[in-house]
């Protein structure tokens, strides 16, 4: 009797694997509506990386030199990813009117700051690199070669809307 249930169950199983999966639904203009990307506890290291290793493959392809992570620069995007949710608006001005330079400052940032890039999404981080790679402005900066270090981080709202922070600095001075 059990062998029979075992059987029945691994044929259930393999059936199921077979279903195709629903499709996606798509809006008027047949494209997929976008998902919802919720990061669960214990992704935080994958994504950050995920982030750097994208950012690094597209400056290798264009000849330039890879960035580290700094652990001050991921510092102050941390502070102004949360920042920019509570003011509900993406901009690069903190709601005490700090700018990028005041925010590296304050986390002891002995480097250079070239710039910071923000975003305020549903999408993965891979997608954003992907929109600030369509922008000729946000492209140059990710692309600078100048740039040595990287910050990187986020906050999630319950909703799941994402506010993404990336500075680029130096420490060549």
């Amino acid at each position: 009797m059990d062998r029979r249930r075992a059987l029945l169950l691994g044929a259930a199983a393999a059936l199921a694997a077979c279903a195709k999966p629903a499709p996606a639904p798509v809006g008027s203009d047949g494209k997929p509506l976008p998902q919802v990307y919720h990061i669960k506890p214990g992704d935080e290291s994958v994504i950050s990386y995920r982030m750097l290793d994208g950012v690094n493959a597209l400056r290798q392809s264009k000849g330039v030199p890879q960035v580290q992570f700094n652990a001050a620069l991921i510092a102050a995007c941390a502070t102004h990813s949360r920042d920019m949710a509570v003011q509900n608006r993406p901009w690069h001005f903190g709601s005490d009117g700090s700018s990028p330079l005041v925010r590296v400052q304050r986390v002891g940032y002995t480097g250079k700051l070239l710039g910071e890039l923000i975003s305020e999404t549903y999408q993965t981080e891979l997608v954003t690199l992907s929109d600030w790679m369509n922008q000729a402005d946000t492209r140059d900066m990710v692309l600078d070669s100048r740039a040595t270090e990287m910050g990187f981080s986020w906050f999630q709202e319950p909703s799941g809307k994402l506010w993404w922070t990336m500075l680029l600095g130096t420490n060549a001075l």
